[in-house]
């Protein structure tokens, strides 16, 4: 009688990837327990005597097609195992390489993970540095805008002080333009009265020359031989002591303002009569009569600033001779009378005079 055999086959399923957790590698080993059963020699003699009457031949069949069956079952048995390591060689193959078709792209996604972080990491330090910079630059630019806005500050007051410096420079050129203009004005007065000034003395340089020859003419005539013979005195001139009196007796419409009769005594190398002493007055006096229509003669004496003045510019000294000053009066000279005060605007008598001439 056989002893029953027992075969254990041991399969183990290993992969080139890394480790698995503990709770995978208990699951790479997997254990197939495979029987195979044989006849016994008693259960062989249980059957033959069991089969009692059978004969050897037939207990010979037998028994070789119970081992016939005993080995096609342990064929199947085996092919089954077979099939089942395939299987398990399959599926491990199958996990593995899915296993490390995970891997590799576990691999590649921590590569550009790994890739992607140190960009990230460069980025991040790039951005670093320029937020230091730009805190720099902040810091900077808060410094300068302080400083700006100081600058403004001073530059805002200044801005008002040369305003103000400006308006009052601008009133000030307005007023020195208007003093301009009005010199400028009297710039071109003055050069119309320096002309007007040259015109006049160009004539009275003419005149002059004809004036001395005038008087030349009037103080030494000629005689009938065309010889001078000078006398002291204009002819029709009155001599008295150093002067000479032209005593104009004119008519009514001949007669003359103050002003008219100073400016004829001009003409005539003369002016109006200006009394010095008693003895000149005595002899204006004497030969200041009355013709018929003349009621006084013009003397050199009016009113000027409220006082009687000599067209000299000497004051009145006389005493004996109070009428009161008031202005636009001149005087006059009436026989037997004296001196009179009346309007400068009247028309009357003249009296020239002048130096006589020293021989």
């Amino acid at each position: 009688m056989a002893e029953e055999e027992i075969n254990y086959a041991s399969v183990v399923f290993k992969t080139k990837t890394q480790p698995r957790p503990e709770a995978q590698k208990k699951e790479d080993t997997v254990y197939d327990e495979v029987k195979v059963p044989h006849k016994t020699p008693k259960q062989a003699a249980d059957m033959n005597v069991s089969a009692g009457f059978l004969s050897d031949m037939k207990a010979t069949n037998r028994h070789h097609r119970y081992q016939l069956l005993a080995c096609c079952l342990g064929t199947f048995c085996v092919i089954l195992l077979l099939d089942i390591i395939a299987v398990g060689v399959f599926l491990s193959m199958y996990t593995g390489e899915s296993h490390v078709s995970e891997l590799k792209q576990l691999k590649n996604n921590r590569t550009t993970l790994l890739l992607i972080k140190h960009n990230l990491t460069d980025d991040n330090n790039k951005l670093r540095s320029e937020n230091e910079n730009l805190r720099r630059d902040y810091n900077n630019l808060t410094v300068i805008n302080g400083n700006l806005t100081q600058a403004c500050t001073v530059s805002e007051s200044r801005i008002t002080t040369l305003t103000a410096e400006n308006q009052k420079l601008t009133a000030e050129k307005q007023t020195l333009t208007a003093k301009n203009n009005k010199l400028n004005t009297q710039i071109q007065e003055l050069k119309t009265q320096k002309n007007n000034l040259a015109e006049q003395i160009r004539k009275l340089s003419e005149n002059s020359v004809d004036q001395e020859h005038q008087k030349i003419d009037a103080y030494c005539p000629k005689d009938n031989n065309n010889n001078r013979q000078c006398k002291a005195c204009m002819k029709g001139w009155l001599h008295n002591q150093s002067s000479c009196y032209a005593i104009n007796n004119a008519k009514p419409t001949d007669q003359k303002t103050w002003e008219e009769a100073r400016d004829n005594c001009t003409g005539k190398f003369s002016d109006l009569a200006v009394i010095v002493n008693e003895d000149e007055k005595k002899f204006i006096n004497d030969n200041s009569w009355r013709s018929k229509g003349v009621k006084g003669y013009w003397i050199g004496l009016r009113v000027e600033d409220g006082r009687w003045k000599w067209i000299n510019g000497s004051d009145l000294t006389e005493s004996s001779w109070t009428q009161p000053p008031t202005n636009g009066h001149c005087a006059i000279s009436v026989q037997n009378e004296g001196w009179k005060s009346v309007s400068c605007g009247e028309k009357n008598g003249w009296i020239c005079k002048n130096k006589a001439l020293s021989l």
